[in-house]
């Protein structure tokens, strides 16, 4: 990326490692932190988590998540959503309310329902930027002939994917990630 956006990326990772530290400084626990930090860039456009995320193959949004507890060695899980509108949430609600560790799709959007998180329209994923990009690549993927992603021509279409680690004042460590995968990837991709 330029300069400028560098530095607004780096401005938003340290309001959010901030947000982290206060929690983790006011007692909190690593998973709280984790939550927090991660639902921060989930709403940052900058990042492909959450609002901002990339398009797949057929124009909409897929959106992944995960979050781990080393204390108890939980773990949960969303994949394909499209309407929740921070994963990270719903895979805490998938490690602490059920005894499954991922859910997908529809299932996992039911449940986001049922857990009353809070849900969006498919189109508030959109970004101008991130539409302007789709269509750049669908077109140098039509150019080239192109029958798969490619990497070294294409670095902007393969990052923004978040993730953070907290290590708590109890010595409780957490994990989590959240992505909206990979620009024109096959719809259902994981």
């Amino acid at each position: 990326f330029d300069a400028k956006t560098n530095e607004q990326r780096r401005a938003a990772l340290r309001t959010a490692l901030a947000k982290g530290t206060e929690i983790l400084k006011a007692g909190g626990s690593s998973l709280d932190a984790v939550e927090a930090v991660i639902r921060m860039l989930e709403d940052d456009p900058q990042f492909n988590a959450g609002k901002g995320a990339v398009f797949n193959a057929a124009g909409s949004h897929e959106l992944d998540a995960s979050i781990m507890d080393g204390k108890s060695l939980n773990c949960g899980a969303v994949a394909g959503v499209s309407i929740v509108k921070n994963p990270i949430s719903c895979a805490r609600k998938v490690m602490t309310e059920t005894r499954h560790v991922l859910l997908a799709g529809p299932g996992a959007e039911s449940f986001a329902k049922q857990q009353k998180l809070e849900l969006v329209e498919p189109d508030y994923f959109d970004t101008p930027e991130e539409k302007e990009s789709w269509e750049e690549y669908k077109s140098r993927k039509s150019e080239t002939g192109a029958t798969q992603f490619d990497f070294q021509f294409t670095p902007r279409w393969s990052i923004g994917t978040v993730g953070c680690v907290a290590l708590d004042g109890q010595g409780n460590l957490a994990a989590g990630t959240s992505t909206g995968g990979m620009t024109d990837k096959k719809f259902g991709r994981v």
